[in-house]
């Protein structure tokens, strides 16, 4: 399914899914509903500068691309762990172990 900015919602140049007028992606708030099972009363509580109508059309963008956002919320879970990993090894992990500050 081709992506196509709605009302609220406008896609940047790479195709990536903004709230208008911010600088809020499409994603964040989504991460939030999941992450945390955020009604957009909570979210709209915790980001007041984003409107009822603006995170309201965050999600409903979703749910109308929920497959291919899902995807890009697994690449970025993905990184992340794979970031971990190789930062478990680092110099500054290895004296945190040594000194017994962390396992």
């Amino acid at each position: 399914m081709q992506a196509v900015a709605t009302a609220h919602i406008h896609l940047d140049d790479r195709g990536v899914s903004w709230i208008d007028d911010t600088n809020v992606k499409v994603i964040e708030v989504v991460m939030e509903r999941i992450a945390h099972g955020s009604s957009p009363e909570e979210i709209h509580f915790q980001h007041p500068h984003l409107s009822l109508a603006q995170i309201h059309a965050a999600l409903s963008y979703y749910y109308d691309h929920q497959q291919d956002l899902d995807a890009e919320i697994q690449r970025e879970l993905e990184e992340v762990a794979e970031l971990e990993a190789e930062a478990a090894d680092s110099p500054i992990h290895r004296r945190l172990r040594a000194a017994g500050l962390i396992r």
